[in-house]
């Protein structure tokens, strides 16, 4: 992709106002906890928060077409947030970067996942961005901390969990452009664990 890429523009795009058909009701009501508020949640509280999440995030997934044109078709300028459905793009291990690997990687936007029981039940936890797929996850990282307290609060009450990465690979190399594409895409999706979205979710694993 092109370094000279021209940065999307979410609010004049009329595809943006499809995804924010949501009623000030049901924005009101997916802030369930309040920021900054420290307890550790309950089986059902749990439960009650991820369903919240997988709802808005399913009816935003339905809104994407379920055929996409083929990369090779596109552009080579072309980063379209709007077509991008982290739920339909090929699954990794959360330990991918575990994996043995020849160089630094390339640059993408990459999703983390708990793919749950169904489509539905999924839940998006996390948009991130790197210009090195292979380097970024080896370091700290905060949303690393954040999945240890998810997992470990499922394991507590008993209850499954399924942590997965997909990755969007048609994203900008240029480093301003690649994080807007990546700024869109956290308030599009409202993702748990970016922190601009807390204010939504409240932040049960940040601590």
């Amino acid at each position: 992709m092109s370094d000279r890429a021209t940065p999307y523009n979410s609010k004049s795009d009329p595809s943006y106002e499809q995804g924010s058909l949501f009623s000030e009701g049901i924005q009101r009501n997916s802030r369930l906890y309040d920021s900054g508020v420290s307890y550790e949640m309950g089986s059902q509280s749990l439960q009650t928060w991820k369903q919240a999440i997988a709802k808005y995030q399913n009816s935003i997934s339905t809104m994407i077409p379920t055929f996409q044109t083929s990369l090779f078709d596109l552009p080579s300028n072309h980063c379209d947030p709007h077509s991008i459905n982290p739920f339909r793009l090929p699954i990794q291990p959360a330990e991918f970067y575990r994996l043995p690997s020849d160089d630094a990687g390339d640059a993408c936007v990459y999703f983390v996942i708990d793919v749950g029981f169904t489509t539905q039940s999924s839940v998006l936890l996390y948009v991130g961005e790197t210009c090195r797929s292979s380097q970024r996850w080896k370091g700290l990282h905060d949303c690393k901390r954040y999945l240890l307290n998810y997992r470990e609060l499922h394991i507590t009450h008993d209850l499954p969990t399924q942590i997965v990465m997909t990755f969007w690979w048609d994203a900008p190399k240029a480093t301003r452009p690649r994080q807007q594409l990546e700024r869109i895409l956290i308030e599009k999706w409202r993702s748990p664990f970016n922190k601009e979205n807390w204010n939504f979710w409240g932040t049960p694993f940040v601590n």
